[in-house]
């Protein structure tokens, strides 16, 4: 039976705490799906767009079926981006406070001494990219051997930047028993293949969206020259004084024309086309994601 009330989980007094201080006042849909099945410690499939509180979904029972006592990390959550991965561990810590979690984020950027000293203290819960994950797996300096729940987060984007067979590496590092949970905003080809490959049984939920981005998006056209585009393009920016956007070409030369002329007019601006190398262009693409630039 779906629940709609948090206490309704059978709970510990210190989540419902902070669940309570941080303003959950009922499950989301994912949520009353997800929640469930992960404290019944079943593999599960979870298709959702972001914002629809997939983080919750799965931090939630984590927190609930970890032992504080062992010293070892129970649980194992891949990010493809370590801004991810902090903004994950931040959840994860807020939601374990009262029963005292301790939660490690493990990425690449950060010192690696530092990321060693924290996996040799007591950690529950470890957050990282495949990339630092593995790198502590081949320094000896990350204990897998007692991992019992595994999230592989944004599914999609792990496959769009090649690091899929970093998920399949440290998945063979992990003791053949464990539960895995996968959540992505779509299920391409290569994700449901992986899901085949090391899920046993899963459970599959899928949140459809009330607002679809088609609804929400208004479209205008302008009949223009070619030699007024650029002035056009600036007046539309002033007059509409977006937060961010994307402005699309045809061409990778014209993607250089206007990105000169946008930093000649000290927009806050990156370019991304396929002349680029491809580290280049991930780069652009989770800078546009934190909101660097318009």
């Amino acid at each position: 039976m779906i629940k709609t009330n948090f206490e309704d989980y059978h709970l510990s007094s210190e989540l419902l705490k902070a669940i309570g201080l941080l303003n959950f006042e009922c499950p989301t849909e994912v949520q009353k799906q997800v929640i469930p099945a992960v404290l019944e410690q079943k593999d599960i499939i979870v298709k959702s767009q972001t914002g629809s509180g997939k983080t919750a979904a799965f931090a939630i029972p984590i927190c609930q079926l970890v032992d504080w006592e062992e010293n070892k990390p129970q649980a194992l959550v891949l990010t493809p981006t370590r801004e991810l991965a902090m903004q994950v561990r931040e959840d994860f810590f807020n939601i374990g406070r009262f029963k005292r979690l301790k939660v490690a984020a493990i990425y690449g950027g950060a010192a690696f001494y530092n990321q060693e000293k924290e996996l040799k203290q007591k950690t529950h819960i470890v957050v990282g990219t495949p990339g630092r994950i593995i790198d502590h797996l081949e320094n000896g300096t990350f204990d897998m051997s007692n991992i019992k729940y595994l999230v592989i987060d944004e599914a999609d984007e792990m496959l769009d930047m090649g690091f899929v067979e970093q998920i399949e590496t440290i998945i063979a590092a992990l003791p053949k028993e464990h539960m895995t949970m996968l959540l992505s905003a779509t299920m391409p080809g290569g994700i449901k293949t992986l899901c085949s490959k090391y899920m046993k049984n899963p459970i599959h939920v899928e949140i459809e969206e009330k607002d679809k981005a088609s609804d929400r998006i208004m479209q205008t056209r302008y009949n223009v020259d070619e030699i007024d585009k650029m002035q056009l393009l600036r007046d539309i920016t002033i007059v509409e004084n977006p937060d961010s956007c994307i402005i699309f070409c045809n061409t990778k030369q014209k993607v250089d024309e206007v990105f000169n002329m946008l930093s000649d007019l000290k927009y806050a601006c990156k370019k991304i086309h396929g002349g680029m190398e491809q580290r280049d262009r991930l780069i652009v693409m989770n800078k546009f994601k934190q909101g660097h630039f318009r």
